[in-house]
């Protein structure tokens, strides 16, 4: 079969599913992506550290790298259809609830615990794990499709979140933030979230599942092929996948989260600084869209190594020219370009060397490790500022991480379940 038909077919039948998962993945970062412009208004009410702001984070982080696996395994077992669905209602109803917050260090972190809970059902593994059972040929540029939610999240919810701060405070832009995320991500979901697993645990109650089904067979059999659990366990691809994906977040969300306190301790007015935030985001579509075209024809393995070391470039420019404008407008869109491909880079590399027979789990693996970077990035972040005075310190720390991560990735064997090009 020539791969670009078979590719072509692949979206021609289910162009609609990355495109609701990439929806579906915005609410998984709802949080991160707008808690930068609550910082400031939240320290200025509750006299808190920027580490005291940014602890519920590391809350949300880590009790999503603890049950990350368990959530694979509902995946595994129920499909992502349910999960997703419910994950959309609990996470916006979670993020509204922190307009009722009282300044009260217990009921900051309780707010965060029931966040963290909801976000559970919005990991990665849901969205990745529909859109790899449809997808075998153009799986790369699907899952870059899936995950550039995240992107237009960093694009529209900084700026978002300025206008309704400034015009209605924070307390109200909490829930109206989370309403209309709401509004718009579940009937979408409702209507195209389907995957090849959703429908074989359910094509008893659905007529169009045979005839969907015949539209392209691969990857729905290839849902049987793969390692077993204690096989990958055993595979030293897991342990630096883990370690690539960890390092890197730990570092890169820091970043992202405190990226508008940054800009504004640079000298940048608020909205200014939310202006070139949002670069980060418009970047990132470019930038996991590149990365999803480039997997799907280079080894992961060197496109991952590759992309890994991109942000050591900005955080030279935010480290020794971060008072200019052009500099922070470049930082902005180095970052774009490089973060958000590592869950494309990790999710697509877990796919080839562990297969799609338990890839819940395995993603659910490195999703925990994802997570707990990103449960102390911004933490680091915080405190790091709260110490110093300044983020230069972190922006060093990045710079090494960042080239381990590199490192871990370009060390990687063969993968063993690699798509045949035809």
């Amino acid at each position: 079969m020539n791969t670009s038909q078979s590719a072509k077919a692949e979206w021609r039948s289910f162009w609609s599913l990355p495109v609701a998962s990439a929806f579906g993945y915005s609410t998984a970062v709802l949080h991160s992506y707008s808690l930068g412009p609550f910082i400031e208004p939240l320290q200025r009410d509750f006299s808190w550290s920027r580490a005291q702001i940014s602890v519920g984070i590391t809350v949300s982080g880590v009790i999503a790298a603890i049950f990350s696996v368990p959530i694979g395994l509902l995946v595994d077992r129920v499909g992502p259809r349910p999960i997703g669905l419910t994950g959309v209602l609990l996470m916006t109803g979670s993020f509204a609830l922190f307009g009722t917050a009282t300044g009260d260090t217990t009921n900051w972190l309780l707010l965060w615990s029931l966040l963290a809970f909801a976000n559970l059902w919005l990991q990665a593994t849901v969205w990745t794990s529909a859109v790899a059972s449809r997808f075998a040929q153009s799986r790369g540029l699907a899952f870059a499709v899936t995950l550039s939610g995240a992107s237009v999240a960093a694009t529209v919810f900084p700026l978002l979140a300025t206008w309704l701060i400034r015009d209605y405070g924070w307390r109200t832009a909490f829930p109206t933030m989370g309403a209309i995320w709401a509004a718009l991500v579940f009937p979408i979901l409702f209507v195209y979230f389907r995957s090849a697993r959703d429908e074989a645990l359910q094509k008893d109650r659905s007529s169009s599942a045979p005839v969907q089904a015949k539209s392209v067979t691969a990857p729905t059999a290839s849902l049987a092929t793969g390692m077993s659990v204690p096989e990958g366990f055993r595979s030293s691809a897991l342990y630096k996948l883990v370690f690539a994906a960890g390092l890197f977040t730990l570092t890169a969300l820091g970043i992202i989260v405190h990226f508008v306190p940054i800009l504004k301790d640079a000298g940048a007015d608020p909205l200014a600084a939310a202006g070139i935030a949002s670069l980060v985001g418009i970047f990132s579509v470019l930038g996991r869209l590149g990365t999803g075209l480039l997997l799907d024809r280079i080894p992961g393995h060197i496109v991952g190594a590759a992309v890994f070391l991109l942000p050591i470039v900005a955080c030279a420019l935010l480290y020794f020219y971060g008072s200019h404008p052009l500099s922070q407008s470049v930082a902005a869109a180095i970052f774009g370009l490089t973060v958000g491909a590592e869950v494309d880079v990790i999710a697509y590399l877990a796919s080839q060397h562990f297969g799609l027979k338990n890839f819940g789990v395995f993603s659910g693996v490195m999703i925990g490790a994802l997570a707990l970077g990103a449960a102390f990035g911004p933490l680091a972040a915080g405190a790091s500022f709260d110490r110093y005075g300044t983020y230069k310190q972190f922006l060093l720390l990045t710079m090494v991480c960042m080239a381990a991560s590199s490192v871990f990735l370009a060390t990687l064997t063969r993968p063993r379940f690699a798509v045949q090009r035809h």
